[in-house]
């Protein structure tokens, strides 16, 4: 798969994006001749002395923990409860809801747009039956990738209707569908806006960062209390969510337009928007594709998330399967979900890969080819599906037949339940799973949180800029200080850095996971063809599928949380780390080996310099994803910022959900700064 459901941000605000090439180094060591470097010396002793006075800095905060418990509470003075207007605020929405006119003849026809719309695809899909689906899915597939990419689709679908699920995923195409198109069309306006004024661009880049960094459940509560429970909610959530990507793609596509074909339109006297329909718009087409890409896959995890306030289809089947921990029936939900992302993920790409290329003569086609070719091919397309279905519904076979459904979840729930008896406590030596949680909790995640608590908060201020000042620039410090600031302002002082230390504990999990196997599937070929589907899987699993499995050994608490995060998180770091070592400057490694060293030696001197970019990408995208699943932890007893925002949710609390939230984004902003560096350069 050529895309993951996370963030994608452009190069000019921040390096984090996950479709983007890691740059490869081109020098070579030791190429004037000396001797090579001894074992130990550059990279590593870099990298030592800059890792150094963090580490030391860290064992300070820890030590003042144990030494000082409680004595790094944010003053109050320094805090402004927002309680107040927030829940009069909140009051207000609800008890004008039904008769202000701004909910009357505004949102009130925003939601009566949406339902109307979701409820046409849906009742299309269930007309067009299990077998005019398919077909459509499979004659899409083939126009744009060919024979092989049909057939996993029409199986992916047929899986679908045997795990028993295809209603749900009707409803969950249904809304994908127009969820989608509302935020390709709100992106791309953005985007085309942002591409063309560099002055709105400014004006966006924030906007997007917030947006980007909010996890999706912070999105659902402004809507639930504008639009209630329901359908308009889940759908304007999921725009929301799904909108930044295309914008920024777009914007991107735009702005990096070859400028000779500008300038050679320019000359023959094109007008700007002439120059923007037959030249900008067509070059640009590649990223406005790929941000349709990422709408799809945000979009169909946001959808899932979006069952919390009544999206129904998959999604809802597993959050009532993470309910009652019910394993089985969160895979016979799951593994359509994934299905489903893989086709539209497929089928976008083979669109993209299309683009800009010369379709081969007609005599060189396949005769089915050249009959479904051009617009004539495309109706006939059409006219196909339409028959096929018509025929299913003349046979009685529209729905898919209850007797050709198989259950996973009876076989599943007993693997879980043999797993759970000798797996969870009681092995020998080793332990068992919950003994693994008691550990990591224990050992690792209470010391954190304690010493974080417990330390000065002036400390951690000064700690944070020391590190924005070392891995970027001062304006990166000063960005990153009142990010954290921030959240001693609102009052949720505490519960963020119970937050923080749980990120930091997932991420130091995952790096470390990651970086390992990242060597290894870089050193083979054949690890990294193995792994590849079993990475392309765990991408594109919804959030709330790993919690359901980490409960079932792990239990409750924060330790299933953190787990589910590095399963979450992990996938992005290999596949972003072992792009990086692949693509190190083959002379590089070639000098390295004619001048002797060692395998670990081109690993320490050569490949890691290299591959300096990848790893710092890496560590990004481990640090924004870990946040988003630590805050869905909130349900699973993560406790701290992920559980404010549950109840806020649950009780329609604005005020304790929005502060949390507003916590989440400074806390996110905070550890994306400080992770991502920025160029450095002359600052007044």
């Amino acid at each position: 798969m050529t895309s993951t459901t996370t963030p994608v941000r452009e190069p000019a605000s921040s390096p984090a994006q996950t479709d983007t090439k890691p740059p490869t180094g081109g020098s070579s060591p030791s190429t004037d001749g000396s001797s090579p470097r001894r074992p130990g010396s550059g990279f590593p002793f870099r990298v030592g002395r800059r890792v150094l006075p963090l580490a030391v800095a860290a064992a300070a905060v820890i030590t003042l923990g144990f030494l000082f418990p409680g004595a790094g509470s944010w003053p109050g003075a320094l805090a402004v409860d927002l309680s107040g207007p927030l829940g009069r605020a909140g009051d207000w929405i609800i008890d004008h809801r039904d008769s202000h006119p701004l909910f009357l003849y505004f949102f009130g026809h925003v939601s009566n747009v949406v339902v109307v719309s979701v409820r046409a695809v849906y009742v299309v899909l269930l007309a067009a039956g299990w077998t005019g689906v398919t077909a459509l899915a499979g004659l899409v597939a083939w126009r744009l990738a060919g024979v092989r990419l049909a057939l996993t689709s029409m199986a992916a679908f047929a899986v679908c209707g045997l795990l028993g699920m295809w209603i749900p995923t009707m409803q969950t195409l249904a809304l994908m569908v127009v969820a989608v198109a509302a935020s390709v069309a709100v992106g791309g306006l953005l985007g085309l806006a942002a591409g063309l004024s560099p002055r709105t661009e400014r004006v966006l880049r924030p906007v997007l960062d917030t947006m980007q960094i909010l996890p999706a459940f912070a999105y659902l509560l402004p809507m639930v209390l504008v639009f209630g429970i329901g359908v308009p909610a889940a759908v304007l959530a999921t725009v929301v969510y799904a909108a930044p990507p295309m914008a920024r793609l777009t914007a991107l596509g735009l702005r990096d337009a070859d400028a000779g074909v500008m300038e050679a339109a320019a000359s023959l006297g094109a007008t700007g928007r002439q120059r923007l329909l037959t030249a900008r718009l067509p070059l640009a087409r590649r990223q406005i594709l790929l941000g349709v890409n990422q709408a799809i896959m945000m979009g169909l995890s946001m959808a899932v998330i979006a069952s919390v306030i009544g999206a129904g289809g998959l999604g809802d089947r597993v959050y009532q399967a993470l309910a009652s921990v019910d394993v089985g029936a969160a895979l016979a939900a799951g593994i359509p979900i994934v299905l489903l992302a893989v086709v539209l993920d497929r089928t976008a790409d083979a669109a993209g890969a299309r683009l800009g290329t010369n379709p081969p003569r007609a005599a060189e086609q396949h005769f089915l080819r050249r009959v479904f070719a051009g617009w004539y091919g495309r109706l006939l397309c059409l006219l196909a599906v339409v028959a096929v279905a018509v025929g299913g519904r003349m046979l009685g076979t529209s729905q898919w037949p209850d007797s050709w459904n198989v259950s996973l979840a009876d076989p599943v729930n007993r693997a879980v339940a043999w797993m759970t008896d000798h797996l969870y406590s009681g092995v020998p030596v080793v332990g068992g799973t919950a003994d693994w949680a008691a550990r990591f909790t224990g050992w690792l995640l209470d010391p954190l949180r304690s010493g974080l608590q417990a330390s000065p908060w002036w400390l951690l201020l000064l700690l944070v800029g020391a590190i924005g000042v070392l891995v970027g620039t001062r304006r990166t410090a000063l960005t990153a200080v009142l990010a954290l600031a921030a959240i001693g302002v609102l009052g949720v002082w505490e519960p963020a850095l119970d937050t923080l230390s749980q990120v930091l504990a997932a991420v130091a999990v995952t790096l470390v996971l990651g970086f390992a196997i990242s060597v290894g599937a870089a050193r083979s070929a054949r690890a990294e063809r193995l792994l590849r589907p079993v990475l392309d899987v765990c991408q594109t699993m919804p959030q709330f599928v790993y919690l359901i499995p980490v409960v079932a050994l792990f239990g409750v608490g924060r330790a299933p949380a953190a787990a589910a995060a590095v399963v979450y998180a992990l996938p992005a770091v290999v596949r972003i780390t072992t792009q990086g070592l692949r693509e190190v400057n083959p002379a590089a490694m070639e000098s390295a080996r004619s001048l002797g060293a060692t395998g670990s030696q081109q690993l320490r001197q050569v490949q890691l310099p290299l591959a300096r970019p990848a790893l710092l990408l890496a560590v990004n995208q481990a640090v924004v994803l870990v946040l988003a699943v630590v805050i869905i932890g909130g349900l699973v007893g993560g406790g701290a910022l992920g559980y404010d925002v549950v109840l806020g949710l649950a009780q329609g609390d604005l005020a304790t959900g929005l502060v949390a939230g507003a916590a989440i984004v400074c806390l996110g902003l905070m550890l994306d700064r400080v992770t991502q560096p920025a160029t450095k350069t002359k600052e007044a």
